[in-house]
């Protein structure tokens, strides 16, 4: 007799990658089989009359999501998401978008250097045109001041790209990881924010910071019926796109280095402590922090 068997489960983490063109998704096994793969390219623009950038990578977020096949999703248990670092936005207490994003490249914060300096400590990472904090005080000065007086409710998040997509999915406003709060002034040494960057008091609420693959919540349960995502199907924090493609390369040992090309050519190198000396154009990120030890990765832009 012909007796039919139930295809076999398995659990499955999809990663979702965005970056400056398009966005693309990969659903693994535990042990990194691939069991799916799609990308998708931008809309060659984005008008505020159809919602913005904002909203396109929302569409773009959602559209990788149905490409999936059915039985993928429903075997899905994890999910994490990474964006391009310094990529952010303002948006309401709903998640909603108060102002355009700002670009990794977006170099409108040389306006505000003056002030970054003011507040960070010499030659630290922030001091840049295109940090999220100089972004940040760039929509104080010219978008933030323009609002006195803002009640607590109105007081608008500071999310990354990839925080902002992960919250729908997991509906949790305002979480963030410390590979994408760096360039905002989050020491991972420490693992908070400086003294320096609290007492500049702005108008902003800034993330929440969990450590990169931390688990944040499981999808919301609008996400578990439009995808069939299992309702115990946990978001996870993300990371940025160059640090997402140097975990992808499997550089594990110190003194491994490891080039990602794509708008922008960038290094990065596994060193076990960071280097203090920052009057080079060097960022310092953690990769994994423990009770004995903390990995960093050296990234430098070229």
């Amino acid at each position: 007799h012909y007796k039919s068997v139930a295809p076999m489960t398995i659990d499955l983490a999809l990663g979702i990658d965005f970056g400056t063109s398009g966005a693309r998704a990969i659903a693994i096994t535990p042990v990194g089989q691939i069991q799916a793969q799609v990308s998708q390219s931008f809309r060659s623009s984005a008008s505020a009359l159809d919602g913005g950038l904002a909203h396109l990578w929302k569409e773009t977020l959602f559209a990788l999501l149905t490409a999936l096949p059915l039985e993928v999703r429903r075997q899905t248990r994890a999910i994490a998401l990474d964006g391009t670092s310094s990529t952010v936005l303002l948006c309401d207490h709903q998640g909603v978008p108060l102002v355009e994003p700002l670009l990794y490249s977006d170099g409108r914060g040389a306006a505000v250097l003056d002030a970054v300096r003011a507040i960070a400590p010499a030659q630290h990472t922030v001091i840049s045109a295109t940090s999220s904090l100089a972004k940040l005080l760039w929509w104080k000065q010219f978008v933030l001041a323009e609002r006195p007086g803002l009640s607590a409710q109105s007081i608008p998040y500071l999310l990354h790209q990839a925080d902002w997509l992960s919250y729908w999915l997991h509906g949790q406003l305002g979480v963030s990881d410390y590979h994408n709060a760096l360039k905002l002034g989050y020491d991972v040494g420490e693992l908070r924010y400086p003294d320096w960057l609290l007492a500049a008091a702005i108008p902003v609420r800034l993330p929440e910071v969990r450590v990169p693959g931390e688990a944040i919540a499981p999808v919301t349960p609008q996400i578990s019926a439009q995808f069939a995502f299992p309702s115990d199907c946990y978001v996870h924090a993300g990371t940025t796109d160059s640090i997402a493609a140097f975990l992808a390369s499997g550089a594990h040992t110190p003194g491994e280095a490891v080039t990602s090309l794509g708008s922008t050519l960038v290094l990065k190198l596994l060193k076990r402590s960071m280097r203090t000396d920052t009057s080079e154009p060097v960022t310092w990120a953690a990769l994994m922090t423990t009770a004995t030890s903390t990995s960093q990765v050296a990234s430098r832009r070229c």
